[in-house]
């Protein structure tokens, strides 16, 4: 069953940082069998939503997306990273 790895960035503390991992994180993600569906900031939010950057990205498995973010090269983009964002990352098993 597809999963899906959702990251909603709160906000961006520091750009540089943020290029950084962006750098590392997008090769390191698809390496590890992700496929990038939606990059961006939002066109519409509603209800209680914020208008900040979202993340989505499809997995063949939740396993598969926890190895992605535990993989050694993800890990370093964390690193290039270092508290550049306040985030939250959330896997979801698909429908």
């Amino acid at each position: 069953m597809s999963a899906y790895w959702i990251s909603i960035y709160d906000e961006i503390l520091d750009e540089e940082k943020m290029a950084a991992y962006a750098k590392l994180a997008g090769p390191a993600l698809v390496e590890a069998g992700g496929t990038f569906l939606a990059r961006s900031l939002p066109e519409a939010v509603y209800e209680d939503g914020i208008r900040e950057r979202i993340v989505l990205i499809e997995f063949e498995s939740v396993e598969a997306a926890r190895a992605a973010h535990d993989s050694p090269a993800y890990q370093a983009a964390l690193e290039a990273l270092d508290g550049g964002v306040r985030r939250e990352i959330r896997i979801v098993p698909g429908a």
